[in-house]
Formats: C-alpha cells, structure tokens, sequence
C-alpha cells in the first residue's frame, strides 16, 4: 500500500517535471517570436518619425528660399529707390521725365524700360523722355532782361566831319516776362509729345535824346503789350539704347505757330511813313508778343553718363517760313506795303555738364550759341541786317520734391550785346 503511495507520488512529480519542462520549452519558444516582432514595431516608428521630420525640415527649407527670394526682390527694390539719381531707373519720366520729372546715369535697362540720364533743364529741350502712358504738366515762369545803346544816323554827310540831318541817340531797356504751360505725354518709352502754350508781357522803356532839334532833353517812350505767345508742337524719339561708351541719342521735331500778337499788326508812331520821316519816333505804340513767322526746327540731343556726371548738348536748325504782301500799321490806320519778308534762318549749338549733388538734387552748368542769318525782303537781304551771333552763359539747379515733383531754376547771362543780359527761369515738372 505505501509501496503503490510512493509510485503514484513518483509518477506525479514526473508527469509534473514533464509539463514544467514542456511549459518551459513553450515559453523558450515564443519569446524571440515576440521580441522579433516588438522590434520590427519599433523600427517602423522610428522611419515613420523621421520621414515626418524629413518632411517638416522640407517645408522649411521651402519657406525660407520664398523669405529670400522675398528679400531679395526687396533689396532690389530698395536699392532703385534708394540710389543717386545718376544711377536710379525712371519709374515714371521720371523723366522723363518727371519729372520736370528729375541727374539719372547709370546702364541702359533691358526690355521696354529704356533708361536715359536725367540733368537739371539748362535749356529748351528736356533731357529725359516721358514713359509710356504717362503725363507730364510743366507750368513755367521766365524773365528777361536786356538793355542797349543805340545811335541812329538820319541824313547824309557832305565830309566825314559835317553831317546833315538828326542823330537820334537811345538806350533802350526791355523787360519780358512769359509764363507758359507745357504738356508731354508718353506714347512709347522711346517716343513723347509736347505742347507749349505761353502768355507773354513785355514792356520797353526807350531814352532818347534828338541832336540838332534846338533840345538837349530827354525824353523817354514808355510801351507795353500782353497777349497769348506762339504755340509750339514737339515730338521727341530716342534713337538708341546707350549702351557701352556710346551717348543717348534723341532727335526733336518743333513746330512754332505764330497765334502771338503779330509784330505787323502794332500801330507804329509815325504821322504818315517812316520812311524819309522824322517826326515819329517810329517805335511801335503796342509791343508784339509773338514774332509773326512760322518756323520748324529739327534737333539732335545727346547725354553722355560718366559717373558721377553727365555730359550732354545739342545740335538744331530751325527754318523760318517767309510771308508775302506784308504791311505795317502807321498812325491814322494807314498802311505802309513792305512786300515779301523771310527771316534768317538759326544754326544753334549746345553744351554742358550736370552733376548730382545728393538724391534729390542735381546742379548743370552750359553755353548755348545761336546764329541767326540775314533777313530778305523781297528777295534781297536787308542793308541794314546782318547776321546776329547770340549767346549765353547758363547755371541750373533741380530739387525733386516727390516722386512725382521737381522744381528746376535756370539763370542765364549773355556773352554777346544781342543776347538779353539776364534770363531767370523757373520750371515745376509734375508727373501723372
């Protein structure tokens, strides 16, 4: 009985070890099973945290090239607008200008945008043109004045010590002072048109003194006149991109009407004629305002960057167109015939330098040189015409007070004794 009790206690802890060691061998088993697949779970995490982060580090490279693309353009934009005048690009002509419309040097732009250096106007022809689709208006205000000696021989000598007749001894002094607006309008980058409408008052003061009348006084003759001047027509073409070492290139095209006052129009201070007559003083009583010629001029303007000045001038001729079967106005409304008049034609040259003194400030300094021809009457040249040399000494100086804005004062002194002796002249170019 005990024997059979300690063979089923045997066969108990023997089927026990026996499971013991197959739970054991089961166990042993699935362990790397698990543990493989824990560690496969864990590798695809970390592949799927860093393709997330791969991807966030690419958005950000992403966002930082558009931030420097951003500032760059920015930068580039800043430095246009920041840049001298010599070397910024006219975003409005300006000009032209503009602005006028504002000294520009710098290399030509590519494309549309043709880049031409903008000086301080000195003279009549602006060195910048209008862009396409803008405006330009121009109010102006100019002053002239000049003075002369004159002495005027009516008679005949017998010997070069004896003379026959009146001498007529006069200063004259003349003030003129016309205020006009101009309108220039961009019809390509390279292409502009302008129109020029002036009002001009003049007033001359003449001090004579007549010899041999039985009087050594004085006497002054005082007269005015006021009216609309001559409308001019331009139209301005860049020929050239300025590229390299060679100069803009500008040709001009003006046409001057003669819708002024007409100079035979004035009633003159003579009794019946002038001719063979000393008894007026044959000075018109009313001042002309316009020169009562058509005349047509062709240009070619040239500017020249080299930093930090700009070189420029220009070469004209201007046509005067005749007129037939003229006469003047004498007191009494009687008319003398003079016939057929043409008046000399003008060669004109001009030079100069303009500097740029900060961003909105520029200084131009240049000579201007015209000669004018003989006039005709009825097809011969008048005796007493000759041709008439005119020149000029001139100063500018230009203040840009927006974008948009500038104002630009010219001063003039004459070199020769035709030239008026100051001309002051004062320019607000505005740009649309």
């Amino acid at each position: 009985m005990e024997t059979s009790r300690q063979h089923r206690t045997l066969a108990f802890l023997a089927c026990s070890s026996l499971a013991w060691s197959g739970a054991v061998a089961q166990a042993q088993g699935t362990s790397p099973a698990r543990s493989a697949t824990k560690r496969m779970e864990a590798l695809q995490q970390q592949l799927t945290e860093q393709g997330r982060q791969i991807e966030a580090l690419r958005q950000q490279a992403q966002e930082q090239e558009a931030r420097y693309r951003e500032l760059q353009e920015r930068l580039q934009t800043q430095e246009a607008r920041s840049a001298p005048p010599p070397e910024s690009k006219p975003a409005a002509t300006e000009v032209a200008d503009t602005g006028p419309r504002p000294v520009r040097v710098g290399v030509a732009p590519s494309g549309d945008a043709l880049q031409m250096p903008e000086v301080a106007p000195i003279f009549d022809q602006p060195g910048i043109l209008t862009p396409r689709g803008k405006y330009v208006i121009e109010p102006s205000l100019q002053y002239a004045y000049s003075s002369n000696n004159r002495v005027a021989l009516v008679g005949y000598t017998v010997i070069p010590a004896l003379l026959i007749g009146l001498v007529d001894v006069r200063e004259v002094k003349r003030n003129t002072l016309t205020a006009a607006v101009a309108g220039r309008w961009g019809i390509t980058n390279r292409l502009e048109l302008e129109a020029k409408v002036p009002y001009v008052y003049r007033s001359d003061s003449t001090i004579s003194r007549e010899i041999f009348t039985g009087s050594a006084n004085e006497r002054v003759f005082d007269t005015s006149g006021r009216s609309i001047g001559d409308i001019e027509l331009a139209a301005r073409y860049q020929l050239n991109e300025g590229k390299g070492n060679w100069p803009y290139m500008i040709g001009s095209l003006r046409f001057k009407t003669r819708t002024g006052k007409d100079p035979f129009e004035v009633v003159t201070d003579c009794i019946t004629r002038c001719i063979g007559n000393t008894t007026g003083s044959g000075l018109p009583l009313d001042l002309p305002t316009g020169s009562g010629f058509y005349s047509l001029q062709t240009g070619l303007t040239w500017l020249l960057p080299t930093d930090p000045a700009v070189f420029f001038g220009s070469f004209t001729y201007t046509h005067n167109f005749g007129r037939d079967n003229l006469s003047r106005l004498v007191l009494n409304g009687e008319r003398e015939f003079i016939g057929s008049v043409k008046p000399g034609n003008i060669f004109g040259v001009n030079f100069g330098m303009g500097l740029a003194l900060n961003e909105r400030s520029s200084f131009s300094v240049g000579v201007e040189l015209n000669s004018i021809g003989k006039t005709r009457q009825n097809g011969i040249p008048v005796v007493t015409s000759v041709r008439t040399q005119l020149g000029s000494l001139n100063l500018g100086y230009s203040y840009r007070i927006s974008d948009k804005t500038a104002v630009n004062v010219t001063v003039g002194a004459g070199l020769t004794r035709d030239t008026p002796d100051l001309t002051l002249t004062v320019r607000v170019p505005m740009s649309f």
